[in-house]
C-alpha cells in the first residue's frame, strides 16, 4: 500500500486542523506537543510501531489526535459555578465564546454619549469641553454602550395592508349586513337579537298599519260643504266692520266701495272631531264680466262636528273702473240704487261667484270650494239724489 497516496478519509494521514476561530482561545504554548495515544485496535496491530513515529507526525490510526479539539467546557468544574456562569454574557458580547473571536478584544460595552446642543465650537464633535469631561460625558472614540434592540417583526402582507384600508372595512361591513339580512330573511335571527323575526315583524307591521288607519279615520278632518242663504245671500255688516269700510259710489273716477256680510252654513257631518279653521278667505267675482269686486277673511274659527254651524264672512266690496260706462260698475250701481228710482220699486239683482280658500288644522295645504249666487240683493241702498 502506497502511503504517499492521501485518502479523502478524515484524519487518515495526519490530524486536520480546525478552522473554527473560537478555538484560537486555547492554542497550545509554542514547542508543546499534543499528547498522543495510539489505539490498541490499530490497523497494523497493537505491538507494531506506527509510521507516524518515523516522520514525527500524528498517527494515521484512530486515536485522540484524529478528532477536532473540543475546547474547554464551561462552567469550569471545581470552582464556584454561579460566579463562572453569566447569563447576560452572550447578550453583552462579554462571554468566553466571543472573548477573542474574529479579532474582538474589547469588553463589549460602549457607552452612548449624552446629546449636547450644537455649537460651532463643538461642530463635528472634534473635542469635548471641560464641562463635559468633568461631568463624565463620553467623547467620540471612547467606549460606546451597546443597547440591545429587539428584532423587527415580519413585514405586512398585501392582504393585511388591504384589510386596514377604508375600502376593505366598508366591504366587510356591507358583507356583514348582507349576511344578517339573509339570516333574517330565512327566519334564523331577529332584528333585535331573537326579537322581531321575519314572521313577527310581518304581523307587527300589519297590526300597526291597521291601528294607524283606524286612528286616521277618526282624527283626520274632512273638508266641509258650504251653502249660502238663498233669501238673503248678502246682508248688512255689523257696526264694527261697517265703520272700517266707507259706502260710496263715484262716477269720476268710476269706483265704488261698501261693506257686506255673507252667512255661510257649513256641513260638518263627516267629521268625528271639532273642526278648526286657521282662516277662510273669500273672493267675489262678477258673474257677467268675471272681474273681482270684493274679498274678506274670517280669521281663526272652530266649529263642532256633526252639525250645521253658520259662519259669518265679512266682505269688502271695492272696484275701480276707467269711466262710468264700465259694465261691472254699472251692474253693481244699478243693484245698489234707491228703490224710488224704479217704477215697481224693485232693484236689479246682483250675480256673482264666491270662492272660499280654507286653511284647516290637520290638513296639508289650502282647500278650496266655490258657490254661485244668481239672485242677490245689494246690502246697501243709495239715496235718490246720489250719483
Amino acid at each position: 500500500m502506497d502511503y504517499d497516496r492521501k485518502s479523502t478519509v478524515s484524519s487518515f494521514y495526519g490530524g486536520r486542523r480546525s478552522g473554527d476561530a473560537l478555538n484560537s482561545d486555547f492554542n497550545l504554548p509554542p514547542g508543546a506537543a499534543r499528547p498522543r495515544v495510539d489505539s490498541t485496535s490499530s490497523f497494523y496491530g497493537a505491538n507494531r510501531a506506527s509510521r507516524a513515529d518515523v516522520y514525527d507526525a500524528q498517527t494515521a490510526g484512530y486515536n485522540q489526535g484524529s478528532y477536532f479539539d473540543q475546547g474547554r467546557t464551561e462552567p469550569v468544574k471545581g470552582v464556584d459555578e454561579e460566579a463562572a456562569w453569566d447569563v447576560y454574557a452572550d447578550f453583552n458580547n462579554a462571554g468566553p465564546k466571543y472573548a477573542a473571536a474574529f479579532g474582538m478584544g474589547d469588553n463589549g460595552y460602549r457607552q452612548v454619549p449624552s446629546p449636547t446642543p450644537y455649537s460651532p465650537q463643538s461642530a463635528g464633535f472634534a473635542k469635548g469641553s471641560a464641562q463635559s469631561l468633568q461631568a463624565g460625558e463620553q467623547t467620540p472614540g471612547g467606549n460606546v454602550e451597546m443597547v440591545t434592540v429587539p428584532a423587527l417583526g415580519p413585514e405586512w402582507k398585501a392582504d393585511e395592508l388591504r384589510g386596514m384600508s377604508k375600502k376593505a372595512k366598508r366591504e366587510d361591513k356591507m358583507e356583514d349586513m348582507s349576511n344578517k339580512w339573509k339570516m333574517w330573511n330565512r327566519g334564523e335571527t331577529g332584528l333585535c337579537g331573537s326579537y322581531f323575526t321575519r314572521r313577527f315583524t310581518a304581523w307587527f307591521v300589519f297590526g300597526l298599519c291597521a291601528a294607524i288607519a283606524i286612528v286616521l279615520v277618526f282624527t283626520v278632518p274632512r273638508v266641509p260643504d258650504f251653502s249660502t242663504n238663498q233669501a238673503e245671500p248678502i246682508s248688512t255688516s255689523d257696526k264694527d266692520f261697517a265703520d272700517t269700510v266707507p259706502a260710496d259710489f263715484s262716477r269720476a273716477p268710476a269706483n265704488f266701495s261698501f261693506p257686506g256680510t255673507m252667512k255661510l252654513q257649513a256641513d260638518t257631518g263627516s267629521n268625528f272631531l271639532p273642526l278648526t279653521f286657521k282662516n277662510i278667505h273669500g273672493t267675489v267675482f262678477d258673474l257677467t264680466t268675471n272681474k273681482q269686486v270684493g274679498q274678506g277673511d274670517t280669521g281663526h274659527v272652530s266649529v263642532p262636528a256633526h252639525d250645521f254651524p253658520v259662519i259669518n264672512l265679512n266682505l269688502n266690496f271695492t272696484y275701480n273702473a276707467i269711466n262710468d260706462s264700465d259694465t261691472t260698475w254699472n251692474n253693481w250701481y244699478n243693484a245698489c240704487r234707491n228703490k224710488g228710482n224704479y217704477v215697481d220699486n224693485k232693484r236689479p239683482a246682483v250675480q256673482f261667484r264666491l270662492i272660499l280658500d280654507m286653511d284647516i288644522v290637520g290638513l296639508i295645504g289650502t282647500k278650496s270650494t266655490s258657490t254661485t249666487v244668481n239672485d242677490g240683493a245689494c246690502p246697501i241702498e243709495l239715496p235718490q239724489n246720489s250719483v
